[in-house]
């Protein structure tokens, strides 16, 4: 486990603790708990496989052969 050191104003910390213990918890709780969820989102690479992924799925059928030719597309042809 890391201890980390982090400076703030004083309006800032006294609101802090105004709050850790309207949670009838501590301060360092309090950071502890933002910085463990912090680190559990999902960062944009993560979001954009995922999302990549999800689309793949959705996407069935699709063989590369099925293009329509060109005149036959703006044609509006099926």
């Amino acid at each position: 486990m890391k201890n980390i050191t982090v400076t703030v104003d004083d309006e800032t910390y006294r609101q802090a603790r105004i709050k850790a213990a309207e949670k009838a918890t501590s301060v360092s709780a309090l950071v502890k708990a933002f910085l463990v969820a912090l680190a559990a989102e999902e960062t944009d690479f993560e979001k954009l496989a995922r999302e990549e992924r999800e689309l793949r799925a959705r996407v069935t059928g699709f063989r590369a052969s099925d293009r329509l030719p060109r005149d036959r597309l703006y044609r509006g042809e099926p």
